[in-house]
């Protein structure tokens, strides 16, 4: 099937999805129920292109289809950043820090972390990409290990507000914070649009880069900070959602015969908002909230991880 049918195929299973959960089960005051859920939607579609954007990116500079940005650390900050605020303001924590305060302290910090690595390891010679990789791993479990550390201190009842922050939830929203995050989605995008025929030129490689005349290490930062603007957006926004990214990723890859990348980051946005859309109306209409779709979809992000695994390794048997 050509690449023009299945996107069409793709976005007619998207408008389904939508219709399906605003329309589904309206009982009570139509207008206001409709509303909320507009609300959910947008968030869902704002995080949906958020992941696939970063994802894509991410993958083709690191030459890596098994990689997500969540390997630099960017969630395990954000829980870290919450979980000290709650220790140190315990239960009155969000009474203290507004939701729109907090929003733009999890972006900073998240932000300055990334430019912190890039000139920790770009700023010295002879240091590329693994170097950066590797550094992100080591303090994403850093951090990982602080927030726990500090959940066995905090009283039980102030974990349960941090326990919030660790799961992706689309039942309150506050609009003003989804109008701040779309605008930052909005101008990050319009930013990256001319930038993104270059990254046809990187997935060649380094080397090959460089030989074609594209100024690589400036490019690597640009992306690098664009990828950090997503990343913190969707995180900050409704909270991680480790294996999306890679699952919906690798799907464009399997569905599409593009290497395009101004066409893959779109074909990539519309799986991804299929994806949490579609989940959580199955969660909502069919399973009654026995689970979040945060949940269901790292289980299954994370068993097509170990397929992934599984095939490259088999790959080069």
């Amino acid at each position: 099937m050509k690449d023009r049918y299945k996107v069409i195929l793709v976005l007619l299973v998207l408008l389904v999805s939508m219709l399906l959960f605003m329309t589904v089960d309206l009982k009570g005051n139509i207008a206001y129920v409709l509303s909320r859920r507009s609300i959910r939607l947008t968030t869902m579609i704002v995080v949906g292109v958020s992941v696939a954007f970063s994802s894509i990116i991410f993958q083709t500079i690191t030459n890596n289809r098994i990689l997500t940005p969540s390997i630099m650390g960017y969630e395990a900050i954000f829980v870290l950043f919450q979980t000290v605020i709650v220790f140190v303001y315990g239960d009155k924590a969000f009474k203290t820090i507004s939701q729109e305060s907090n929003f733009f302290y999890a972006v900073l910090l998240m932000l300055g972390f990334s430019v912190f690595m890039y000139l920790l390891i770009f700023g010295r010679e002879r240091r590329n990409m693994f170097y950066l990789l590797l550094m992100g791993m080591v303090m994403g479990t850093l951090f990982q290990a602080l927030s726990q550390f500090m959940h066995v201190l905090i009283d039980p009842n102030e974990f349960s507000i941090v326990q919030n922050f660790m799961f992706v939830s689309f039942a309150k929203m506050n609009t003003k914070l989804l109008t701040i995050a779309s605008i930052t989605l909005g101008g990050t995008i319009l930013f990256l649009l001319r930038y993104l025929k270059y990254l046809n030129v990187i997935a060649l490689g380094r080397d090959h880069a460089i030989n074609l005349g594209l100024d690589y290490n400036s490019l690597i930062r640009k992306f690098m900070l664009v990828i950090a603007f997503l990343v913190s957006v969707s995180t900050a926004l409704v909270g991680p959602i480790t294996f999306l990214g890679l699952l919906v990723a690798n799907l464009t890859y399997q569905l599409f015969n593009t290497c395009k990348h101004q066409y893959m980051v779109w074909y990539c946005s519309i799986i991804s908002c299929i994806c949490l859309i579609f989940g959580q109306f199955l969660i909502e209409h069919v399973l009654g909230f026995a689970t979040t779709v945060s949940i269901v979809i790292n289980f299954v992000g994370g068993v097509y991880f170990m397929y992934l695994l599984w095939r490259t390794r088999k790959t080069i048997s």
